[in-house]
């Protein structure tokens, strides 16, 4: 596994990411690796073009779908 050196961290963003990795019962190593991770899983391309597929895929069924909650609301009203 690769290994990453992170220099001149601010001292208030270091003692939040420490508190943050004990509060959730991490290692502040532990911690940061997860929050790396999930940084890099995002790809935004990506995730725009499967937005905007979905998107199509609505548009194609006739267009936005309707508030589910304001049907439950005048269901109720009858």
């Amino acid at each position: 596994m690769a290994q990453l050196l992170i220099r001149n961290i601010d001292d208030d963003a270091f003692a939040r990411m420490k508190a943050r990795a004990k509060a959730r019962g991490r290692s502040l190593q532990a911690e940061t690796r997860l929050i790396l991770e999930q940084a890099a899983a995002v790809d935004p391309d990506e995730a725009w073009a499967k937005i905007d597929a979905f998107r199509a895929r609505i548009e194609a069924t006739g267009g936005p779908q309707t508030d589910s909650a304001a049907d439950i609301r005048e269901d109720r009203d009858r």
